[in-house]
């Protein structure tokens, strides 16, 4: 397995790459603000016509321990023991998140698929769902990791990178088919949950409309205070900590909208009925240790990994600010000074709680997937 990274700021830096290798896939994070990907992807494929080119917008690109805007953070990887196949699917409708993994994980069935690598659009998809498809159509051998696709902080619009073709609405899943590729999977936080536990007393899908009997939208204000003129945003810093008869841990979901006119929270993943919900902020230095505490469980399976895939809550970028870097740093010291590094601040991600265990839509994590054949 061999790999090759470059930061793209401008069309001259994709001229100038000179591999002694033939990658097979590309990995491609790309910030919305990028004025010429197109251009550069025609680029891209141009000068590798035998690599898959996969990846999704973003709200900052990861490479090594550096964080960017405005760039294409390129990682060109050349598989030597595994077959890669690349798949898309429409998602128009929230609705048909669940349909849409579904369909992927048979799509991309086979009996040495190893893992599958999702990135997805991120505005018009109900992650958690989108998971529970995909859990329902793979064999307990294979690992699910991945991410919903970034703007920033300004919400507007996502897309995915599919052989070069960028495009919204739609999610692509890469499957990665070997008996000598190792993957390693962590996933922590780091918040700090506050207040009392409140109960979801009316919710559909992914949009809550009261809590306790109250107005969503205005319960939430108040504990925002001068920062609920800023929403959707600055939702970001204050998530919801949810638990379900179903689930035994609490997993995190983040605001994706806001509506005034009937009161409701739309977030990236469901809030069902007669869920408890608790807020929850940020403590720079907890969010720090749950990057580093993400790397730790991938070193159990990952040790000598070759690449690494980031991905990270654009939440945890706006509380970090400057100190943003840190988490990717921590990580490093982790994994140690052999693998690749590159990802994405998301909104959201997808990986096991621990190990292999099923997959989730998390929100407000640090995701790393570890790759070595």
């Amino acid at each position: 397995m061999k790999t090759f990274q470059r930061s793209l700021s401008n069309l001259d830096e994709i001229h100038s790459i000179e591999l002694n290798f033939r990658p097979n896939l590309l990995l491609c994070f790309v910030s919305p603000q990028f004025k010429e990907i197109d251009d550069a992807l025609s680029l891209l494929k141009d000068k590798f016509p035998e690599a898959m080119i996969a990846g999704c917008s973003t709200s900052g690109e990861i490479l090594d321990v550096s964080v960017y805007d405005q760039s294409i953070a390129l990682t060109a990887i050349e598989f030597e023991k595994t077959e890669i196949r690349l798949i898309t699917e429409d998602i128009e409708d929230p609705e048909h998140s669940h349909q849409a993994g579904l369909s992927i994980a048979k799509k991309l069935s086979g009996d040495k698929l190893k893992h599958i690598m999702i990135f997805s659009d991120g505005l018009h998809v109900n992650g958690a769902e989108l998971v529970r498809g995909l859990r329902s159509g793979v064999s307990d051998k294979t690992s699910v990791t991945g991410g919903l696709a970034g703007d920033g902080s300004d919400f507007a619009h996502t897309f995915v990178i599919s052989n070069g073709n960028i495009s919204e609405k739609k999610i692509i899943g890469i499957g990665f088919y070997s008996d000598d590729l190792k993957i390693g999977c962590g996933s922590k936080g780091g918040w700090d949950s506050f207040g009392l536990e409140r109960r979801v007393t009316k919710a559909r899908s992914n949009v809550l409309y009261e809590i306790d009997g109250q107005p969503a939208l205005a319960l939430y204000k108040t504990y925002l205070g001068d920062k609920a003129a800023e929403l959707p945003s600055s939702g970001l810093l204050f998530p919801l900590s949810m638990r379900d008869q179903e689930r035994e841990l609490p997993v995190v979901r983040t605001i994706l909208a806001v509506n005034e006119e009937d009161q409701s929270l739309t977030f990236a993943g469901d809030i069902p009925e007669g869920s408890y919900v608790r807020l929850m902020k940020a403590n720079i230095n907890r969010i720090i240790d749950g990057a580093q505490a993400s790397a730790q469980l991938c070193n159990g399976k990952g040790a000598g990994s070759s690449l690494a895939v980031l991905i990270s809550c654009v939440g945890r970028r706006l509380v970090l600010k400057q100190l943003v870097e840190e988490e990717i740093e921590a990580v490093r010291g982790v994994l140690g000074e052999q693998p690749s590094i590159t990802g994405f601040y998301s909104y959201g991600e997808i990986a096991p709680f621990e190990g292999f265990s099923p997959c989730q839509l998390h929100n407000q994590t640090m995701t790393i997937t570890t790759f070595s054949e």
